[in-house]
């Protein structure tokens, strides 16, 4: 049965993606410097005030996984994939080549993390899921889309233009 190896394969795909952002949710605000190193981390970054965007990326990770996990309105936890993972991109990743490995990480995660995201909303997350049980897999394909989009990188736009404050580069004087 095609069908079920299918449900399976988007099951094992929201599963691991939902897991990754639970972890790094909860990561942000219990590991390392917890939440408020997390805070002092964005502001370096130039989102302002750090604490906010600590915690709205942390819950969002925190939530679109959980979403994820259980296959529960999916593409608005692929939104919330999407919309962190382009904020990362922007204001961390994109200067620094495509390599995780080069200094400063480079974009290779968080692009693929991202495209996961609009293929998951665009997919749906198969029979394996809530959304099936209550009758919500109406909301992949082109809907779905236009919901990751939308909540995803129209949310991410609208927090980067206004939040996102980065220092000016220091600008070489010609002699």
């Amino acid at each position: 049965m095609e069908s079920n190896a299918t449900d399976l394969a988007l099951l094992v795909l929201r599963v691991t993606v939902g897991a990754v952002f639970l972890a790094h949710g909860i990561n942000h605000i219990f590991g390392g410097g917890k939440i408020a190193g997390t805070g002092r981390w964005f502001e370096s970054l130039g989102m302002r005030p750090g604490w906010m965007h600590a915690w709205t990326a942390s819950l969002t990770e925190i939530g679109a996984g959980t979403l994820l996990v259980a296959g529960l309105i999916t593409p608005v936890a692929a939104a919330g994939v999407v919309g962190v993972m382009l904020v990362a991109w922007i204001t961390n990743h994109r200067g620094n080549g495509f390599f995780i490995f080069r200094p400063g990480e480079g974009w290779e995660y968080v692009m693929t993390l991202t495209m996961t995201g609009v293929v998951i909303a665009m997919l749906g997350p198969g029979r394996w899921s809530i959304d099936d049980a209550a009758g919500l897999l109406g909301m992949a394909g082109w809907t779905g889309l236009w919901i990751v989009l939308g909540a995803g990188a129209g949310g991410a736009a609208l927090l980067l233009a206004g939040f996102w404050r980065p220092a000016p580069r220091a600008t070489q004087s010609v002699s």
